[in-house]
């Protein structure tokens, strides 16, 4: 007997169905962080650490022993005049050592024979001025006392000579002592000089190596930076040099010509010390601006023995060869790497000199447009994006001045009359 069939079961009654929990809003996907720009300026590495360091302690040396640096300041300028034919002997394949004691006995030569023509007559004239100076004191003196000059200015000129008439009497016994330490100082220099020959042959001779030891003491990220900063400060000190020994020698013998006219033509005073005033004309060419003023007062003092016209012919003579060399020989000679504007060559000559003195004035030019260059080079090295090294060279030699002379006529006619450029430009 078939068994009936169950009818399927009820489901069971379903539970209440839950509420759904509402839609979570999506979080905003995490903003990804935007490449940050390489640093400038990364912390330096103990072997940079030290670089700076020993960098920093070398000039705390030279600075405290400022007083002695002298010598070797004329021996860096020598090293450099002498390394260029050094230089082109060893390329040709002579030894350097030997190249170096060849220029030595060739510079000798050469200095035997200047000495030998200029310092005799110089000599002689130098005791004729020391001996005659009483007298042109005296002339000088006696022209001072018929001058019409108003009262106020005669009785502040006594005055001045009194005052350094009781100064010379009066001497202090302790002001002596600086001209003690002066003659001790002397004597330094003069020990320094006579191992100048010496270190000069040393440092032209191992100048390879010591550059070759130089860039293996800094990082290699440093080197081309080095080397255009070298080649830079080459460049002005070369330019520089090269100009004022054609300058200081073209300009004595320009005044020498216009002395030994001026004998002729106006009176025979000039022509008695033309080789003294033409080598105190000639050595005051290395201060720019007040070297040649200065070089000028012996003359026209010299001069005023003959009378005003022979002080206005000095004056003349002195202007004219001035003016000669500033508009043709400078442009040409020392070019565009140590033009600075005449306010600045001021400054650095009076800061030059209260620091280091007459050898700080004479060195004061170059040095300034050797900071002004690196200046230059280290902001288009820091610029966005930073040159490089090649390119920030090549962009201070295509623009050598901070002060371009067609910009500053340009702005001179902006500020005149504004409103003619903005219609000219429209």
């Amino acid at each position: 007997m078939d068994e009936p069939v169950r009818p399927d079961p009820e489901p069971p009654p379903s539970e209440p169905a839950k509420r759904s929990a509402p839609p979570q809003p999506l979080a905003p996907p995490a903003p990804t962080p935007s490449p940050q720009p390489p640093r400038r300026v990364v912390p330096p590495s103990p072997r940079v650490a030290l670089v700076i360091v020993g960098a920093i302690v070398l000039v705390l040396v030279l600075y405290f022993g400022r007083e002695a640096l002298g010598p070797f300041v004329v021996g860096l300028v020598l090293a450099y005049l002498l390394d260029l034919p050094v230089e082109r002997l060893a390329r040709i394949g002579v030894p350097r050592w030997f190249s170096v004691l060849l220029v030595y006995v060739v510079v000798v030569i050469v200095l035997a024979q200047a000495l030998s023509v200029v310092l005799r007559p110089l000599a002689a004239e130098i005791s004729t001025f020391i001996k005659e100076f009483p007298s042109f004191t005296a002339q000088v003196a006696d022209m001072y006392a018929h001058l019409d000059l108003p009262p106020a200015l005669r009785q502040a000129v006594d005055g001045w000579l009194a005052d350094l008439g009781q100064g010379v009497g009066g001497l202090n016994p302790a002001d002596l002592l600086p001209v003690v330490t002066g003659i001790a100082g002397i004597v330094g220099s003069i020990v320094g000089y006579i191992i100048i020959p010496v270190w000069i042959f040393y440092l032209i001779k191992d100048r390879p190596a010591l550059a070759a030891a130089a860039e293996r003491s800094m990082p290699s990220a440093w080197v081309p930076d080095a080397r255009a900063v070298s080649n830079l400060i080459l460049r002005v000190f070369g330019q520089w040099l090269r100009g004022q020994l054609f300058l200081g020698l073209t300009v004595g013998f320009a005044t020498f010509g216009g002395l030994l006219l001026l004998s002729a033509t106006v009176d025979p005073v000039f022509g008695r010390f033309a080789i003294l005033l033409s080598v105190i004309a000639g050595v005051l060419e290395l201060l720019p601006i007040i070297g040649p003023i200065i070089a000028a007062i012996p003359a026209v003092l010299l001069a005023l023995t003959g009378g005003i016209d022979a002080a206005i012919a000095a004056v003349v003579l002195y202007t004219v060869v001035q003016q000669l060399e500033n508009n043709l020989l400078v442009p040409k000679i020392q070019g565009d790497a140590v033009e600075l504007h005449p306010s600045a060559v001021m400054l650095a000559l009076v800061l030059g000199g209260a620091i280091a003195g007459l050898l700080g004035a004479i060195l004061a030019l170059p040095i300034t447009a050797a900071a002004r260059d690196i200046f230059r080079y280290l902001f288009h090295r820091l610029d966005e994006p930073p040159a490089s090294p090649d390119e920030a060279v090549r962009i201070i030699r295509t623009r050598p001045t901070m002060v371009d002379e067609a910009g500053v006529e340009d702005a001179a006619a902006d500020a005149a009359d504004p409103g003619d450029r903005v219609a000219a430009g429209a």
